[in-house]
C-alpha cells in the first residue's frame, strides 16, 4: 500500500538489490532513479525535486564517500542515507563525518530503509512557521535556511533540524537521548556518539569561523544554545 509521494535517487552497483530496492519502494509510493555509478547520477542529485539519495558506499571508480564529499562541498543539502557492508560504529561515524544524515547496514529490511526515507523527508520539509532568532542566528523555517550575522550557514537537513531543537529551546540542556530520539525517532541502537558528530558538524559551521561558540557541552548532560557560557 502506497504510503508517501516522494522521489529518491539510488546509487548502487548491484543491479539486484537495485531493483529490489525499486520495487519495494514504488510499493510505499516512492520513485527511485537508479543509476549503478556516480558519473551518471550527479546531475539528477542536484535536481529541486529529489527528496533523498540513497548511496552505496562501496562503488566501482569514485566511491560513495568521495561523491558524498564532492556534493557537501557544493553546498547540496538533499538528504543522503549511506548503504554499506561496513557496520562498525567507527565506520558509521566516518560516514556520517562526511556528511550523511542517516547510515544503513546491510542486510537491511525495506520497512527500515522506507521508514527512514520518511523521516529525513519530514525534517528537510517541515514547514512550521516562518522564523526563528536566538541571538546573531535566524533560522527561516520555510526555506531550510540558516544564518549568523547575516551569514548563510550551508547546513545539511540533519544540522538543520539539530539547530532546529536548539532554537526552540535556547539556554535549555538538550541530552544526547532527547537529541537521538528527535533525530531518528528513538536511540541509535544505545550508540550515542553519532550525536557528538553531528554536534561537532554542526559546531563547525555557526561556532568556528566566528568570535565566540552558541552551543556548549555541559559535562554529564548535554548540550546549550547560549551566548553565555554554562558554569
Amino acid at each position: 500500500m502506497q504510503t508517501s509521494h516522494l522521489t529518491a535517487i539510488l546509487i548502487e552497483d548491484d543491479p539486484d538489490l537495485a531493483r529490489a530496492i525499486q520495487a519495494g519502494l514504488g510499493d510505499e509510493g516512492i520513485a527511485v532513479q537508479w543509476f549503478d555509478q556516480t558519473t551518471s547520477a550527479r546531475s539528477a542529485c542536484m535536481r529541486p525535486d529529489t527528496d533523498v539519495i540513497i548511496l552505496d558506499r562501496m562503488l566501482p571508480g569514485q566511491n560513495g564517500m568521495e561523491f558524498l564529499k564532492s556534493l557537501r562541498d557544493q553546498r547540496m543539502t538533499i538528504p543522503v542515507i549511506l548503504l554499506t557492508a561496513l557496520g562498525t560504529v567507527e565506520d558509521r561515524v566516518t560516514g556520517l563525518r562526511e556528511g550523511a544524515d542517516d547510515y544503513l547496514v546491510k542486510p537491511f529490511s525495506m520497512r527500515e530503509l522506507t521508514a527512514r526515507i520518511q523521516a529525513l523527508s519530514r525534517r528537510s520539509q517541515r514547514i512550521e512557521g516562518p522564523l526563528l532568532t536566538y541571538g546573531p542566528l535566524r533560522l527561516e523555517l520555510t526555506t531550510r535556511r540558516a544564518f549568523r550575522e547575516g551569514k548563510e550557514l550551508g547546513l545539511s537537513p540533519t544540522e538543520l533540524t539539530l539547530l532546529e531543537l536548539f532554537m526552540r529551546r535556547p539556554e535549555q540542556v538538550l541530552t544526547r537521548g532527547m537529541l537521538c530520539e528527535q533525530l531518528w525517532d528513538s536511540s541509535w541502537e544505545g550508540e550515542t556518539n553519532v550525536i557528538e558528530v553531528h554536534i561537532n558538524r554542526l559546531r563547525g559551521k555557526i561556532d568556528r569561523p566566528f568570535a565566540f561558540p552558541l552551543i556548549h557541552t555541559v559535562r554529564g548532560k548535554g548540550y546549550t544554545l547560549t551566548e553565555s557560557p554554562p558554569s
